[in-house]
């Protein structure tokens, strides 16, 4: 990996760490517009006006928000009426992209050493448990440096 890419890597992890305390809510079982309209106490027909929909096609809306069909255009129309902010973004499961991409390196690495290993038990050339994990951790961190397309197969 080179210089650019680490930095590229570094602010987006700076990024997305901003958002993980975002991770944790749920979204209201309604979806949010329905939830965030009713709470202001905002009729179907007032925000319909707002959007320059009719009221069925907002009903459409707030549905295929919950059925998770709606797109990311019509939650930004929607939000901008409501006097809202639209965020969208990505929370990495493994806690940041660098960490995934140590996993990744690791679960490649230990694929190769352990192929390798298993092809020198055949030839009875068996090498230690210790000397496998020490290969693995070399081969994952020349894996995380060089980031291989096959990495993410």
């Amino acid at each position: 990996m080179n210089s650019q890419n680490r930095l590229i890597i570094k602010q987006l992890d700076g990024k997305l760490q901003k958002m993980k305390s975002a991770s944790s809510i749920i979204a209201p079982p309604n979806g949010w517009i329905r939830a965030i309209r009713t709470a202001l106490g905002m009729p179907r027909r007032s925000l319909a006006k707002k959007l320059d929909i009719n009221v069925s096609t907002l009903q459409g809306i707030e549905e295929r928000e919950v059925t998770g069909k709606i797109t990311l255009k019509t939650l930004r129309e929607t939000a901008t009426s409501l006097d809202l902010m639209l965020i969208y973004g990505f929370v990495p499961k493994d806690g940041s992209l660098q960490a995934y991409i140590q996993k990744k390196a690791k679960e490649a690495a230990k694929k190769i050493v352990l192929r390798t290993a298993h092809t020198m038990i055949l030839e009875d050339q068996a090498i230690s448990d210790k000397r496998i994990k020490a290969a693995i951790n070399e081969k994952a961190q020349e894996l995380e440096s060089t980031l291989p397309s096959f990495l993410w197969d």
